[in-house]
């Protein structure tokens, strides 16, 4: 079964996951792209000196005809959205205009990565990196240093936006040991092999747990207001954006006469936590609709939810299609049931991962509380109209429920999300303990979840 699902194929690589298996560009080769290069690397002095859009204006339209292969592409459609997004939120007031200079070529480049024309996960992080000093950052090994990387590009020129977009970067390689994990489980239950199904369940878990630690690396060098009031702002998309002047349906892109309308930059656009969704089997409803637990006998059958599907749109087309060969074959939990009477410890590390992934939630939420809940309560006492110093682009109004930049209502979506994580566990004993707390399952049967 797994083998009929070649990593490689769709660019995911076992010593990096959904990362390239190289170093990003961090130019364009081409004299030619010149212009793009001097305006984005040049980015956050633009934006403050309020030059950004005069210089835009009078750049030439440039073709994508001479990119040649997929590097140069992912490099054209980082350096287009970046520019995009600070011609449409770098200014006071926001523009719902991108002239053809910008949105011709992005909508192209776009096209031919399968990706919406402005800026994603994919562009901000997984495509944004570089080493500081080359001899250090792969050892013998290719263990991967996050102290020995900086991003290409970034809106403010500040550390706190460049340590957001590496912590994510560093977390996609951790992921990696993941992935690999998760394709070996795969491939033990095709070969029925319970023994090292359980010893890779185990692992799995381990590495969802280190997963929680790099996610609160974020606290360490990127300062919630500076984010909020700084960073935010940038990544903000133009969908549901008419309360700060943006048409009601989006952006205009060049000469276009119908606007278009697309989410902003989101972690939830990462491929990484939808590969370990649909291989524990982890199912997610709308807001305010997950079924009770006696209505969810089933876990199998089709269910709809349409922001994180919306957000497979906004991964790189390839990794979009990993996802959804991924969910034909996956049949982890199927196995587990059939075989939990006699393996019992395979119920055990099945459901230690979904503790690990549920915990990991918990962390998730932990870190959208400070950056951004906090940060919003503080933004309504300032009463400021700039765009910049809202957040996310917009004036908060009272009583209204904050709001990801994927358009989703934050907390309601993530604690959903985390609680819906444990609804797939096997045993008895696994649904117990992630109702009452992942601590209970890490320290009360320590021999049967952690043993070698």
């Amino acid at each position: 079964m797994s083998d009929t699902l070649r990593m490689e194929d769709f660019d995911v690589f076992p010593t990096s996951g959904f990362l390239p298996n190289k170093f990003p560009l961090v130019r364009l080769p081409q004299d030619y792209y010149k212009p793009w290069e001097e305006l984005v690397n040049n980015l956050p002095s633009l934006i403050l000196t309020k030059r950004i859009r005069r210089l835009v204006d009078q750049m030439p339209e440039l073709e994508t005809g001479l990119l040649e292969d997929d590097a140069q592409y992912r490099r054209a459609y980082q350096v287009l959205t970046f520019l995009a997004h600070a011609y449409i939120w770098g200014v006071s007031e926001p523009t719902d205009k991108l002239p053809k200079q910008i949105a011709n070529p992005l909508l192209k480049v776009s096209e031919y990565l399968r990706l919406p024309p402005l800026a994603t996960y994919s562009g901000l992080c997984l495509w944004n990196f570089k080493e500081i000093l080359p001899s250090e950052t792969c050892d013998n090994e290719g263990k991967f240093d996050l102290d020995n990387l900086t991003t290409i590009n970034t809106f403010t020129g500040s550390i706190d936006e460049s340590w957001f977009y590496l912590v994510s970067v560093y977390f996609e390689y951790k992921g990696s040991f993941a992935i690999k994990l998760g394709m070996e489980v795969l491939k033990n239950i095709e070969q029925d092999n319970i023994e090292l199904l359980v010893s890779n369940l185990q692992k799995l878990a381990e590495c969802i747990d280190n997963l929680g630690s790099v996610l609160m690396k974020m606290e360490e060098m990127c300062d919630p207001h500076v984010f909020y009031f700084r960073i935010r702002p940038y990544l903000a998309g133009w969908k549901g954006m008419a309360d700060v002047g943006l048409d009601k349906n989006g952006i205009y892109y060049g000469d276009e006469s119908t606007p278009r309308s697309y989410a902003g930059g989101s972690n939830a656009q990462s491929s990484l936590i939808q590969f370990l969704d649909i291989l524990l089997n982890v199912k997610h409803f709308s807001t305010g609709e997950r079924p009770a637990p006696h209505e969810q006998q089933n876990l199998n059958k089709p269910t709809e939810n349409s922001f994180m599907n919306e957000m497979k749109l906004y991964m790189p087309g390839k990794h979009q299609d990993f996802l959804a060969k991924l969910e034909k074959i996956s049949n982890v939990r199927d196995y587990v049931l059939k075989n939990q009477v006699e393996n019992p410890d395979l119920i055990l590390s099945y459901d230690a991962c979904l503790a690990m992934l549920k915990a990991f939630r918990d962390k998730h939420i932990q870190i959208v509380t400070r950056y951004v809940v906090l940060q919003a309560k503080k933004s309504s006492k300032l009463g400021s109209s700039s765009t910049l110093r809202s957040g996310l682009a917009k004036s908060k109004k009272k009583g209204v429920e904050e709001k990801g930049t994927g358009g989703t209502s934050l907390l309601p979506f993530l604690k959903q999300c985390r609680d819906e994580t444990g609804d797939p566990a096997a045993g008895n004993w696994g649904k117990r303990i992630l109702s009452d707390g992942v601590m209970r399952l890490k320290y009360s049967r320590p021999n049967a979840v952690n043993e070698d």
